[in-house]
């Protein structure tokens, strides 16, 4: 063997060494670089948000009423099928939430596509002053619907929760419809016009359905906003029309703090948003799907 072989020999062999180590290289700076101060900073929001929710859920199953753990018990839960008052409140609840997010969705959508196709003189003070409920502090718009209530002799109940949160969620609606407006294609409704649609056809038929993502949007948001409302509904409410935070807001106070049962009741809201979220998000992908 000559010299010129043993050199190459040598060098083909040295080559997967120097590629080997030049991959060891490479990963492990990917993994110093994978700890980086954003993701660093996203794992400490994380824990920060969703510690509170695990302790929460350890002591839902705790038999004592004070923070000291005693034995684990499902007593609690079975008080959250037990407690009237919890249910009534939480059917007041649905009942202003479905309600005011349908009115609040009707009149936002019609107002929308009112300001959006017609030219008026008020056009712009309409839009301005649409927006002020979502401006203003909610303490304000609770205060000032008391007194509005008070002065025309409404007495306080489900019916001024009702047009307290149609009132609040009104805005919502109105500002994502009109958000999908703005990207509306109007050949469309020209080219409807020129196949013999009346006006009433083109806006059920052509109008609507486009704007329908916009709408389903803007009704999701206000059922949200509706159910978790509590300083407007706390100015609002009479006698006998507690809602759910209401509810939980009174039962902290009348114990001196949060008991097992609000544990547990907010264990299980939290649970059920969960579930109806992984259901939201499947049904839209079936939709997209078709």
């Amino acid at each position: 063997m000559n010299f010129k072989n043993i050199v190459r020999q040598a060098v083909t062999s040295i080559k997967p060494f120097k590629i080997q180590t030049e991959a060891a290289r490479h990963a492990r700076r990917a993994y110093r670089q994978r700890f980086s101060m954003s993701q660093t900073v996203f794992a400490i929001t994380i824990i920060f948000l969703f510690l509170p929710l695990l302790v929460l859920f350890f002591y839902s199953f705790n038999d004592s009423t004070s923070m000291n753990w005693t034995g684990f018990s499902l007593r609690w839960y079975k008080r959250l099928l037990e407690s009237r008052e919890l249910w009534r409140a939480f059917r007041n609840s649905l009942l202003i939430a479905g309600t005011s997010a349908v009115t609040a969705t009707i009149l936002g959508t019609v107002g929308a596509i009112g300001v959006n196709w017609y030219k008026f003189k008020l056009r712009g003070y309409v839009q301005t002053i649409s927006f002020l409920p979502m401006i203003l502090p909610e303490i304000i718009i609770g205060v000032s619907l008391s007194i509005f209530f008070a002065g025309i002799g409404i007495p306080l109940g489900l019916f001024t929760i009702y047009i307290a949160h149609t009132t609040f969620n009104l805005p919502f609606v109105f500002l994502m419809v009109m958000a999908r407006l703005d990207e509306f294609d109007f050949s469309i409704i020209e080219a409807a016009h020129d196949l013999g649609a009346t006006e009433r056809e083109t806006m059920f038929k052509v109008t609507l359905p486009i704007c329908m993502p916009g709408i389903m949007s803007g009704f999701l948001t206000a059922i949200t906003l509706s159910l978790e409302d509590f300083v407007i509904t706390f100015f609002v409410a009479g006698p006998g029309s507690s809602t759910l935070p209401i509810f939980i807001y009174s039962a902290i106070t009348r114990k001196g703090g949060i008991t097992p049962l609000i544990s547990a009741l907010s264990v299980v809201m939290i649970l059920g948003t969960v579930a109806l979220s992984i259901m939201l998000r499947r049904f839209l992908k079936y939709i997209a799907a078709k």
